[in-house]
């Protein structure tokens, strides 16, 4: 009976020296982790990188319709051609983008659409909530008049390539930019548009 007591022990002690198992344990419970982590850091990184581009569209969008004096169909057309562009490499269908036009009443400061046009345009008249920063006033304080501001609004649903680390149904990135038109009061938009306005 002393002799498998005996061995038993020296089993045991053999046993608890043997390290040859313990790299490949080790393995298994670090490189889950290890594979979520890189993951992990691809897509948020790959997110980021999206949402810079939305904003790159957002104002693109934005300057190039500021820049002109009119617009058209085909001009809109192109506007949003070149700025899905920049979405490359990324594909650029889960885009969705709207160019509106915005009158600033000088009497009570609200933004009221003058066109708009894109993915989901606004209605002409409805009004839309602006940076009190961007509206211009005199050294009294006045409202200035006839003031025009072209708003670009874009969304993306990015959807991460391995879902189940950010989500599964995606991010929706969303970005906006104003600008003013550079080379007229406004910009005319077919017979859409007249200005100079001086009201409502």
């Amino acid at each position: 009976m002393s002799s498998i007591w005996s061995r038993i022990k020296v089993s045991a002690a053999a046993l608890w020296c043997d390290s040859r198992g313990i790299a490949a344990t080790e393995f298994a419970f670090i490189a889950p982790l290890m594979l979520v982590m890189l993951f992990g850091t691809i897509e948020v990184s790959s997110g980021v990188a999206v949402d810079r581009k939305v904003t790159l569209v957002a104002r693109t969008l934005s300057d190039l319709t500021s820049q002109s004096k009119a617009v058209g169909d085909a001009d809109m057309t192109n506007f949003f051609a070149a700025s899905y562009g920049i979405m490359w490499p990324y594909p650029s269908a889960p885009v969705r983008a709207t160019i509106s036009e915005l009158y600033i009443d000088p009497n009570t400061s609200v933004a009221r659409v003058q066109w708009s046009k894109g993915s989901a345009p606004r209605g002409a008249g409805s009004t839309l909530g602006v940076p009190p920063g961007l509206i211009g006033r005199d050294s009294s304080g006045n409202i200035l008049p006839n003031q025009y501001l072209i708003f670009s609004e874009v969304s993306y649903v990015y959807k991460p390539v391995v879902g189940y680390v950010v989500t599964k149904a995606g991010v929706t990135l969303s970005d906006n930019a104003y600008t003013r038109p550079r080379q007229s009061t406004c910009v005319f938009y077919g017979s859409e548009t007249t200005c100079p306005k001086t009201g409502t």
